[in-house]
């Protein structure tokens, strides 16, 4: 009898999961259009910065009207752990709250929207359905995996980066093939709905040598530190506009001026937005301005500090090419091939999940390069530590890590 009560409630979980996937799928083209849509309006209407102070004001009251101010990325990681109970309305606070914040030039991104549509996706069905509290927390891992898929096109690493953001070292087994059929069947239906995965062209990749690895490990270390400088900037910039601007409006507003300024300041627009463009800049031609990483991690953390919605993956993605392009250039590497270590090693650093960083990047660059992605994944993990981009993450230890390993030896064998 216990027997056929565990195998409806599995079948349950599946099916639920195949219909988080189609969801999923759905809404993540339908979010990532409208980016798309918003980005090229802004880049052909560059002045449309200058309105970003009087948008910050509709996202706030977006967010308060709807009841979940202070609801992110955090929210939705607790709500795996049972920590928290997340409210389906962010799910429409969040579309529609990044997709001004990306018309009007606000520095963030897509991934944090990306898991807070699949959280508030996973809460709706939880109430449709009255599912139990473990039901719903499973699920969740389904829906931040379902719209990462769709919005990025990289299932294998929505799939490892759902279940290792939670607890770095520690895998909810229950989870792991909901979260696997959603993630596949959510990339699957967005691409038959017209999305196109994010995909970039190495060139050519260096010969292997001892210089090249020294390189690369270098490139790794360096790229471990300016992960722990964003970090930690962006907790300190939260701090200080919180302190300044105890009102939600002032601060949202005072953020939006600031980043007026310093577009003026640097007579580019190429800080505003994602940065995707940017990206597919030094890959295509191999351009890139030395300053830009720097300047990418200031225009990011006023952004993320104001209140701006969207995210800090994609601005991480940005770092992390232009200072390994920069690293690259100086010691006379192809920009492209320290792109791809920096775009690892930076996504590795900041959220704690090197198998994430791994199949990421493989994905991303079709599977070349990969032993020095392993590379600079293992070695930015351990030099940026315990710091993450999200606070609600379980901090890791070499013994959670060890166990783990004997763990999931046991399983495969």
């Amino acid at each position: 009898m216990e027997n056929k009560k565990d195998f409806k409630n599995t079948l349950k979980i599946l099916l639920l999961s195949v219909l988080i996937g189609l969801s999923g799928g759905a809404l993540g083209t339908l979010f990532s259009k409208c980016i798309a849509l918003v980005t090229g309006v802004r880049s052909n209407n560059s002045w449309l910065i200058y309105f970003l102070p009087i948008a910050g004001f509709f996202i706030v009251f977006i967010y308060d009207k709807l009841k979940v101010t202070g609801v992110g990325t955090n929210q939705v990681i607790k709500n795996c752990t049972g920590e928290t109970k997340l409210s389906p309305l962010i799910t429409p606070a969040i579309f529609v709250c990044s997709a001004i914040s990306h018309l009007f030039g606000a520095s963030v991104g897509r991934e944090g929207a990306a898991l807070q549509l699949g959280g508030g996706l996973t809460s709706l069905f939880g109430d449709i359905f009255k599912l139990k509290d473990e039901e719903t927390q499973i699920l969740t891992y389904c829906g931040m995996a379902a719209l990462f898929s769709a919005v990025f096109g990289t299932p294998i690493a929505a799939f490892i980066f759902s279940l290792q953001i939670v607890f770095v070292w520690k895998i909810r087994f229950k989870a792991v093939i909901p979260t696997f059929v959603s993630s596949l069947i959510a990339y699957s239906f967005a691409v038959l709905l017209g999305s196109h995965p994010e995909r970039f062209h190495i060139g050519n990749i260096p010969e292997f040598s001892g210089l090249l690895l020294l390189s690369v490990v270098s490139f790794s270390i360096l790229c471990g530190f300016v992960a722990m400088f964003f970090c930690y900037s962006i907790e300190w910039c939260e701090k200080l506009f919180k302190k300044l601007f105890k009102n939600a409006y002032f601060r949202v507003a005072a953020g939006g001026i600031i980043k007026v300024v310093l577009t003026f300041f640097v007579k580019s627009n190429d800080y505003n937005g994602a940065g995707v463009n940017i990206i597919e800049k030094i890959f295509e031609d191999g351009e890139f301005k030395p300053e830009a990483f720097f300047v990418k991690i200031v225009f990011t953390c006023i952004a993320v500090a104001a209140g701006y919605k969207g995210g800090e993956i994609v601005p991480t993605l940005f770092i992390g090419a232009t200072f390994g392009a920069l690293l690259a250039s100086i010691v006379g590497l192809p920009v492209a091939f320290g792109a791809v270590i920096g775009m690892t090693a930076l996504f590795c650093g900041v959220t704690n999940c090197p198998l994430a960083a791994i199949a990421l990047s493989l994905e991303m660059f079709s599977g070349k390069c990969a032993l020095y992605i392993i590379i600079a994944a293992i070695i930015s993990f351990f030099v940026s530590g315990n710091i993450s981009l999200y606070s609600a993450q379980k901090p890791y230890s070499l013994k959670q890590f060890f166990k783990f390993s004997k763990n999931l030896k046991k399983t495969l064998d």
